[in-house]
């Protein structure tokens, strides 16, 4: 790249830039203005349409007060000066209170959706754990049925009678009717123990449906992926997903709008250091006036006899001369004393 290429682009980009920051401004401010204008609309809803324009005309009166103040600093009386520095603080404090307004709003309308499934997620929880402790319950009981059965099948097993005959041999017998009976209450404490096994396994069949419900509502719902995030925040912070929104919301009010009022700022400041300078009030330009150098004096040959009065003017350009003065006075002092030299000299030549 040429040099002269180079200085082109520098010189394109000095003027680019201002514009550049100019556009960041006045899109920052736009889109500060339309948060802020819609938030204060909010807070005063049965109005709306006023409230709209009456915060409209402050944004835009708010930037013309930036740049005006930033233009004519230095010629502002200062007590006007002083209004509208305060002006204009109270309006970047109006359109970060509607900035705030805009977006706790919008969070309410998420945190209103995500208490609901909130809600939803509560009651499949407290329906989870009545079952689980249904399926606790009758797992308690069919240990106690486990252990009725084989009590049972122990006494069915020693339902013996022995007695010896007449002929002295011990005879080994079971009770009909008692065996009859307690094979009942086995088979009764059976089919109770298989019922109970039905009844357990479709609880827990519930139990995986509830967790895959609740599973489902935590992740999958479009509140869950929009606050998301801030949960994470939260959990790291140990804070209320609330105050993490807070705090978040306070950061982007303090950044947005003063951001875009220093940009603008900015903006003239360069526009103004760019702009060529024109002589509106007709003042005069001082002009640098080079120094002369003190010419070089060249001594006229002087006749074999020099008069005393002579003399001493000769000596007089010679001091001045030896030492080294070369001012404008120094010069005018030596043509002096050379015309004097040149009147003695035309005495010298005149005849009578």
């Amino acid at each position: 790249m040429e040099p002269q290429e180079g200085l082109l682009i520098l010189h394109a980009m000095k003027r680019f830039f201002p514009i550049l920051i100019l556009v960041a401004a006045l899109s920052l401010a736009t889109v500060a203005a339309y948060y802020s204008v819609f938030g204060i609309s909010k807070l005063f809803a049965s109005q709306a349409t006023a409230v709209i324009i009456m915060a409209g005309i402050l944004e835009a009166s708010k930037l013309i007060t930036a740049s005006y103040l930033e233009r004519f600093w230095k010629t502002i009386h200062w007590l006007k000066k002083t209004y509208l520095i305060t002006a204009l603080i109270a309006l970047m404090a109006i359109t970060s209170l509607g900035i705030y307004g805009f977006l706790v709003s919008a969070y309410q309308e998420t945190s209103y959706k995500m208490q609901a499934v909130d809600k939803q997620v509560e009651v499949q929880v407290k329906k989870r754990d009545r079952y689980k402790q249904q399926i606790k319950n009758i797992s308690k009981e069919q240990q106690d049925i486990n252990t009725q059965i084989i009590q049972l099948s122990e006494s069915l097993g020693n339902n013996v009678i022995q007695y010896t005959n007449s002929e002295g041999q011990l005879i080994t017998t079971q009770s009909s009717s008692t065996r009859r009976i307690i094979q009942q209450q086995l088979d009764s404490q059976t089919a109770r123990r298989d019922s109970i096994a039905l009844k357990q396994d479709a609880l827990n069949d519930s139990v995986t449906q509830l967790d895959l419900n609740i599973l489902d509502l935590e992740t999958n719902s479009d509140v869950a992926a929009e606050i998301g995030p801030l949960k994470y925040v939260a959990n790291i912070t140990g804070k209320d997903t609330d105050q993490v929104v807070n705090w978040f919301i306070l950061v982007f009010i303090f950044v947005f709008d003063p951001l875009a009022v220093m940009l603008l700022i900015s903006a003239n400041n360069l526009f103004l250091k760019n702009k060529p300078k024109v002589n509106l009030y007709k003042e005069k330009k001082r002009t640098l006036v080079k120094k002369q150098p003190t010419p070089k004096i060249i001594l006229p040959s002087s006749p074999p006899l020099i008069s005393k009065e002579k003399q001493q003017y000769l000596d007089e350009i010679q001091k001045i001369q030896k030492q080294g003065a070369s001012s404008k006075k120094s010069g005018i002092a030596i043509q002096n004393l050379q015309q004097k030299i040149k009147e003695i000299d035309e005495d010298n030549t005149k005849t009578y």
